[in-house]
């Protein structure tokens, strides 16, 4: 991963790209046992100190700690403000062959940071690749909503995409955050994390 400097020899180095390469979904067919591999990659190479300690190049560890794990049960909300959480949670809708959500999800949230120049183009990319009818990575969204979206892409102002992605967040709130904190790869993390900080 970009920014990492590994401390160890090469085929470590090596390992901890194919693990990151796995990690980024260039494996796109998953079973759902594989899931926890999958995610014990992702950690490995997002938050590489769980396995060995190594550290950025500033020096500065990335610490995901007990607390932050256990703040993501608190809230969807809270989750998704975590970078660590957001992986974490795309991991798992990706074995839940949902991950579109999060993804449109992110996608809004970056929208609403473009500046007004730019808006068109990211509109435009939004609408086709999640909203449209026959999107690649279409969201779950009524018939109506769908067309209103369109409506509000084609003259894109920094809210277009405010009702659908509230819509896609209610739906993980009530449907994918319950399972994901019952899930086996919730719970180990978590238990792992405390395991760690009780020795």
């Amino acid at each position: 991963m970009p920014g990492f400097f590994f401390s160890h020899d090469n085929m470590t180095e090596l390992n901890g790209k194919e693990d990151c390469k796995l990690a980024k979904g260039k494996v796109h067919k998953k079973k759902q046992k594989s899931f926890g591999a999958d995610l014990k990659s992702y950690l490995k190479c997002m938050v590489p100190h769980i396995e060995s300690g190594i550290k950025t190049s500033s020096s500065r560890n990335v610490m995901l700690s007990a607390e932050e794990v256990i703040q993501w049960s608190q809230s969807l909300e809270k989750l998704l403000a975590s970078q660590s959480g957001q992986g974490v949670f795309r991991e798992f809708l990706k074995s839940e062959f949902s991950e579109e959500n999060i993804e449109f999800w992110l996608a809004c949230e970056d929208y609403k940071k473009t500046k007004s120049d730019h808006l068109h183009g990211k509109a435009e990319r939004i609408y086709e690749e999640f909203v449209q009818s026959d999107a690649i990575k279409q969201i779950n969204i009524d018939y109506q909503m769908r067309e209103a979206t369109a409506k509000k892409a084609q003259d894109p102002t920094h809210t277009s995409f405010d009702e659908a992605q509230k819509t896609v967040y209610i739906l993980m709130e009530r449907d994918s955050y319950p399972r994901f904190l019952k899930s086996k790869s919730y719970l180990n993390l978590l238990n792992q994390l405390q395991t760690d900080t009780s020795k």
